[in-house]
């Protein structure tokens, strides 16, 4: 393959992972790996999509601030960071195909639960944000599966569609940036991963503007339908 068919192919992939990532708030990182995956090897793609993921936070945070929920954030990084060594415990010493699988049957049956019979709990306060971070860290540690318990903590707050796009983005933000450091320690930041991220800027950029504008557009009980059905899918794709 071209370098030039390399790149194209790149930022096409990136736009629609972006745009879905800036329209409903998460779900980018889980098109783009296997995605790029087909084009490129796997610590190529890894590193990208963390560029990308950091590029996506930073902007919407920059143009929306005001739409985060600060009380649940704080305490979800917290709690996040305190979770992941014990996800590298569980990635070492547990069955990973067992935990994939039990992982993926409880996101199928809450999503589709939800689908089904949408009357989901509330929870009306930000103390639970801890129990959620703390499992959205052990997946995190274990599989760089954070997002779903994230996403479902914000279904259950009710938060509406600039809230649980801002809030997301203001989590991701923080473990971004820890993501990148590592992937910089281990060498994987090479002149092919910083010219495949350059020259996708644009795409990147027009997908957080469109779905921006889409995220807006989307009515609270469409988007609650859009979150649980990407949770499903999340949940097929561990079973896979």
């Amino acid at each position: 393959m071209s370098s030039t068919t390399l790149t194209l192919l790149t930022s096409f992939i990136l736009f629609v992972c972006t745009f879905v990532r800036s329209a409903v708030g998460f779900g980018d990182a889980l098109l783009a790996m296997p995605l790029l995956g087909l084009i490129m090897s796997l610590q190529s793609a890894s590193p990208i999509v963390a560029f990308t993921g950091f590029t996506i936070s930073l902007i919407i945070l920059l143009s929306d601030p005001k739409s985060v929920d600060f009380n649940s954030t704080w305490r979800l990084i917290l709690s996040t960071v305190i979770g992941v060594p014990f996800g590298l415990l569980l990635l070492n010493y547990a069955p990973e195909r067992l935990v994939k699988v039990l992982l993926g049957l409880l996101l199928v049956l809450y999503g589709i639960g939800n689908l089904v019979t949408p009357r989901m709990h509330h929870l009306k306060n930000e103390k639970y944000a801890f129990i959620f971070g703390f499992v959205a860290g052990i997946l995190g540690g274990a599989y760089n599966t954070n997002g779903p318990p994230i996403a479902i903590y914000g279904t259950l707050r009710r938060w509406a569609p600039d809230y649980f796009r801002a809030t997301m983005q203001c989590y991701f933000l923080f473990s971004g940036i820890a993501t990148i450091a590592g992937h910089g320690l281990v060498g994987l930041w090479t002149p092919l991963i910083w010219s495949l991220f350059l020259w996708s800027l644009p795409s990147i950029f027009l997908g957080i503007y469109i779905g921006g504008k889409v995220n807006r557009w989307i009515p609270q009980p469409m988007f609650n339908r859009i979150i649980f059905s990407l949770l499903v899918i999340v949940g097929f794709l561990f079973l896979l």
